[in-house]
């Protein structure tokens, strides 16, 4: 391949709107005796650290219009990225028409998923934030990578500067992954657009998935099964995929999945909240004051089952938590939490096989889709994000629930959605204002099955309790034992054909039950 060489200096493009790293690769760029063009913002950017720079509008006598939505739309900056060095014509032209030949092309997209997880924003900001000449620069440079380099992920930075330093450009190997790069991330910022306007998720006609792998796996659920972990690059949300691991080895398969059940229980409390994990599902949850507290009580909820379990936190995990962890020399596999004290990471240093997992502040990501795969294809649904509250309730029973029952019953609704079906929770509200599980019955194939579990596991704790069900009861039998038990209140969705015969027995047991008219299986 012929080069055809113009009497210019190197160009390059650079219009980004995460301007970290800017500088330095910048001036980088100008001691390789580059010339900088760019957009409004980032130029003032350069300018403001003394680097020289081109606007863009300068170069192309046109300016920006239209708050900025018309700026690089232009015939001698597309001209100046798609020429072909090796085409006599497109040099020709080139010339004719003073058009500079672009050799990088650095930009970063508006931040449009940024945006969009926001709370409370409109579908106008929204739309303001969809990048239209980033794309279309990026695709055309990726397009003639053989000649232009795009940059648009800002860790390749250092290695493109390395290159330039070494062999005065850019190698093609490293061009063509840097191009691959730019239309994965094309793609993910369309399908991310479109979802957005779309609205519904869970609608979509089509499903594009897209995952890319981290790293495999020592196994799979059972030793012998092969297993990898892939990650979407595009969430951003706080969970698992995003954590960081400050210590501990490897996490297996089965830690993904229960840290992940972990984290999503906790994200559905403001309260200081723990959780106890086992096999996905909750030995014991408390919310509280303060953290301290709020992990004491959930631990000791159940403390034969927490053996080898995951703990999730709601708020940063601190030195009681840590020490009294290693005083009582209890075996837990993960802790995940969204910060931890220094004090606690010295004690828990200790304890390398400990794996902690910082996953920075909690977050749900409202739009998230929830997918279970069969054998032959994938079921989609949204995920179940709904929280129930004082106003959704509706009492059916003749006695009204007091205000702490109210509590305990609310608390314990929105642990049992974490649970595995059949479903119960038993929980209570305590006198410093605390509420933790009495007894967690999961997984059963029948009702009265998951109360009889609870009951076992809870004992005399469960007295003074109050009881959700994650679906309606569909006998009166589960509510005789819940009373048995000593629950006084019963939070259950309603529906069933025999709704009037479980009212007149919690009547003639004269404890309360309110409907929530929202089921929460969870298989």
């Amino acid at each position: 391949m012929k080069i055809i060489i113009m009497k210019q200096k190197k160009v390059a493009l650079i219009s980004v709107s995460d301007k970290e790293g800017l500088i330095p690769f910048a001036k980088g760029l100008v001691d390789l005796d580059y010339e900088l063009l760019s957009t409004g913002g980032t130029a003032a950017e350069l300018k403001k650290a003394k680097i020289a720079v081109t606007e863009v509008s300068k170069y192309t006598k046109f300016p920006e219009i239209m708050d900025g939505r018309v700026k690089t739309l232009h015939p001698k900056i597309y001209g100046g990225i798609l020429a072909l060095r090796d085409n006599k014509v497109h040099i020709k032209q080139a010339k004719k028409h003073n058009i500079k030949l672009i050799d990088l092309v650095i930009i970063n997209l508006y931040p449009f998923e940024a945006t969009i997880a926001k709370d409370d924003v409109t579908e106008d900001e929204a739309i303001e934030q969809i990048d239209i000449g980033g794309p279309s620069m990026l695709r055309a440079a990726a397009k003639n990578y053989q000649h232009t380099t795009v940059i648009t992920d800002k860790k390749d930075y250092s290695k493109v500067l390395k290159q330039l330093r070494e062999n005065g450009e850019v190698k093609e190997s490293l061009r063509r992954k840097l191009a691959i790069k730019i239309y994965e991330r094309t793609y993910r910022y369309d399908r991310t657009i479109a979802e957005y306007l779309r609205g519904e998720k869970n609608q979509d006609e089509l499903l594009d998935l897209h995952y890319v792998k981290v790293g495999s796996l020592r196994y799979g659920e059972n030793p012998h099964q092969k297993a990898a972990f892939f990650n979407n690059p595009d969430n951003s949300d706080s969970n698992v995929t995003n954590a960081e691991v400050l210590q501990g080895k490897q996490l297996s398969f089965n830690n993904y999945i229960d840290a992940d059940a972990a984290l999503e229980l906790v994200k559905d409390f403001s309260e200081p909240t723990a959780a106890v994990i086992k096999h996905t599902n909750p030995c014991g949850v408390a919310s509280s004051k303060d953290i301290d507290k709020a992990f004491k009580l959930a631990y000791e909820a159940d403390p034969l089952s927490a053996f080898g379990c995951v703990i999730a936190l709601n708020r940063k995990c601190t030195e009681e938590i840590a020490k009294y962890i290693s005083k009582n020399k209890l075996f837990v596999e993960i802790i995940a939490a969204p910060a931890f004290s220094k004090e606690s990471l010295k004690i828990f240093s200790r304890r390398q096989n400990l794996r902690l997992l910082k996953v920075g502040k909690l977050k749900k990501d409202q739009f998230r889709r929830d997918i279970k795969k069969v054998a032959g294809g994938i079921l989609v649904q949204s995920e179940d994000t709904h929280v129930v509250a004082a106003k959704d309730l509706k009492v059916v029973s003749k006695k009204k629930p007091k205000i702490n029952e109210i509590e305990a019953m609310l608390f314990a609704r929105n642990v049992v959605k974490h649970v595995k079906s059949n479903s119960v929770v038993f929980a209570k509200k305590l006198r410093d204002g605390s509420i933790v599980t009495t007894g967690i019955g999961a997984g059963q194939m029948s009702r009265v099955d998951a109360v009889f579990i609870a009951r076992h596991k809870g004992g005399d704790s469960i007295k003074g309790s109050s009881l959700a069900s994650d679906a309606f009861f569909p006998f009166a039998d589960g509510v005789e034992q819940a009373y048995e038990a000593g629950a006084t209140s019963i939070i259950q969705p309603g529906g069933s054909i025999r709704d009037d015969e479980v009212i007149k027995k919690v009547d003639e047991l004269k404890i309360s039950m309110v409907f929530t008219g929202i089921r929460s299986f969870k298989h």
